[in-house]
């Protein structure tokens, strides 16, 4: 198990690769359209900036974040639009420092929340969890972004992370489309950006979802569609990559496929 230092390290590298992605780019350009309906860059900054706010105050102030937690009860997806709204409302300078330091002020508040449970939406988790949904959101949201600006980014070994999550996450994407999960865990081998093999599941099988580690994550945040994949599973995983999803809440539309036929 990788701990809160190491992952901690991940997130910051993660949030810095992205913020060089925008820091440089002229205020127009922060309203570029990204794949999202609605979403420019702006409020995909905005909402990163909104859910570290929120995890702060989940680790700080508990009866706070319980109106929050009702909020999202009621429409997670209102009170996810209106804090990038107001994120946007600030304009680009602002935003971007605002993001900055409260990336930095949940990083700390992290380091030091010892072994605890924090609340979420719908769970808790620790600190560690927390930090790596961080990860998986910045990279994830990030790619949005890579995507309206036309950018290939390098693949790295901190999509471990992303991918670990979407393993986790199996039951849950089950559970969030009235579906009951199979009863054995899968067995899954994808290729590392290094060319090296990350595993999952029993040892004693073969493997039901082979791939690349990339493609996986791009699957299990979204961000491409299965057809556009290219991703090997048994019949018994084949359902599960039409429906995993690594982030809590309700399934989203995800991307329409872009290959022809």
């Amino acid at each position: 198990m990788v701990g809160i230092t190491q992952v901690l390290d991940d997130l910051r590298a993660e949030s810095a690769d992205l913020d060089a992605l925008v820091a440089a780019l002229p205020h127009s350009r922060w309203a570029t359209p990204t794949p999202a309906p609605g979403w420019t860059i702006a409020h995909q900054i905005a909402h990163l900036h909104w859910t570290d706010r929120a995890a702060l105050v989940a680790l700080t102030d508990p009866d706070r974040f319980a109106e929050i937690q009702r909020a999202a009860a009621a429409d997670l997806g209102l009170i996810i639009e209106a804090g990038a709204r107001d994120g946007v409302a600030l304009g680009p300078v602002e935003l971007l420092a605002r993001w900055r330091g409260g990336r930095d002020d949940l990083a700390a508040a992290l380091a030091g929340a010892g072994r605890v449970r924090v609340p979420w939406i719908g769970t808790t988790m620790s600190p560690a969890s927390m930090a790596t949904a961080r990860i998986m959101e910045t990279w994830a949201h990030g790619q949005d972004i890579a995507d309206a600006l036309g950018v290939d980014r390098v693949p790295t070994g901190r999509l471990r992370h992303v991918a670990h999550l979407g393993v986790v996450t199996r039951d849950h994407a089950f559970g969030v489309h009235g579906r009951i999960p199979p009863a054995e865990p899968f067995r899954i081998e994808l290729t590392a950006p290094d060319g090296s093999t990350w595993t999952w599941g029993p040892d004693d099988r073969g493997p039901d979802v082979t791939g690349s580690a990339l493609d996986f994550c791009l699957l299990v945040t979204r961000r491409r569609h299965r057809a556009d994949l290219s991703l090997t599973a048994t019949p018994a995983a084949q359902e599960w990559l039409g429906l995993a999803q690594a982030f809590a809440g309700p399934p989203g539309p995800g991307r329409a496929p872009s290959r022809a036929g």
